[in-house]
């Protein structure tokens, strides 16, 4: 429990110095400050997967699944990759809903700041009820992996004109109904109170719609990540990092989305390889690194594909 504890402690000190020191003021963030973050958090990432191996030497943490030190470690790098390259359709979504919105780029942070609060809330919970269906109904894990297959043909075949609109979203039209919703942005204020009533800005309406947009994406990126591992803290640690590193990746990504077509080719790719590994659990025994290396091919063969085909574009 102390690890639990020591964790959720770090990323809650973490984002508490993000909002009142290092984002104290709204501003535009650059491309270049978002790479350096972007570098950061990736860092930061696999340094702690050397905390993992350390702390599966100890009695620190449970290990129900009584892993190996490596393999812990393995399984963690491998569960970060795919909350990673999951996140990539989830930045796509973030920029249409401020795009729809219309929120200024400045106070664009603070929407996502708030964001990962409730995302970590919600992953945590939907990551819980995960490892509780898998481990008390074994048939779960086929259910899972079908799904995700499903997801990933579905993503195959799906035409280009399925375009998320944020203002006809079920989300929207729910929210209207149930508050008065403010056009007009105040600062980087959620509400705004006109004539004696109190109105969502469009700041709010975009953080709840991001919000649900995280829990529908989570859906396909939970199952995903339980297909290598059930244990509860390389599930939760590999998610939170990912979610922790989406913001600075969406400030970096955000103006050149166009120049990765081809990755959500990878997200397919990954999405049935985890969910065939799923099918075949009892059949298929891999090794960790098989898992490890497929994903990682998987995302740089479509992060080169993409930029070959956008410089012959350019040509």
């Amino acid at each position: 429990m102390i690890v639990w504890i020591s964790f959720l402690t770090a990323v809650l000190i973490f984002l508490a110095l993000d909002l009142g020191v290092f984002n104290k003021t709204p501003h535009i963030i650059s491309s270049k400050e978002a790479g350096k973050w972007t570098a950061i958090w990736v860092t930061l990432s696999f340094i702690f997967s050397g905390v993992i191996y350390w702390l599966y030497t100890t009695d620190y943490i449970a290990n129900p699944d009584s892993l190996k030190p490596a393999a812990a470690s393995i399984k963690f790098i491998t569960g970060y990759l795919i909350e990673l390259s999951l996140s990539i359709d989830n930045i796509f979504v973030i920029a249409i809903i401020f795009s729809a919105f219309k929120i200024p780029q400045k106070y664009q942070h603070r929407v996502l700041f708030w964001g990962i609060l409730g995302a970590i809330v919600f992953r945590g919970l939907m990551i819980y009820f995960g490892v509780l269906l898998i481990n008390k109904f074994s048939w779960m894990t086929y259910i899972f992996g079908g799904f995700l297959i499903y997801t990933a043909m579905k993503m195959l075949f799906s035409g280009e004109d399925e375009k998320f609109e944020p203002k006809k979203s079920f989300i929207y039209k729910a929210l209207k109904k149930a508050m008065p919703i403010s056009n007009h942005i105040d600062g980087e204020h959620f509400f705004v109170k006109r004539r004696h009533i109190t109105a969502a800005t469009p700041l709010f309406v975009a953080l709840i719609v991001i919000e649900v947009m995280d829990v529908v994406f989570a859906i396909d990126s939970v199952p995903a990540i339980l297909a290598i591992t059930s244990d509860p803290f390389l599930v939760f640690s590999s998610n939170i990092f990912a979610i922790l590193g989406l913001r600075s990746m969406y400030f970096f990504l955000a103006h050149m989305l166009d120049k990765f077509a081809h990755l959500e080719y990878s997200l397919i790719a990954i999405l049935t390889f985890v969910g065939i590994k799923m099918l075949l659990h009892d059949y298929l025994k891999l090794p960790e690194w098989v898992s490890l290396a497929f994903i990682a091919v998987s995302l740089i063969a479509g992060i080169v594909a993409s930029l070959r085909k956008s410089s012959k574009e350019m040509v």
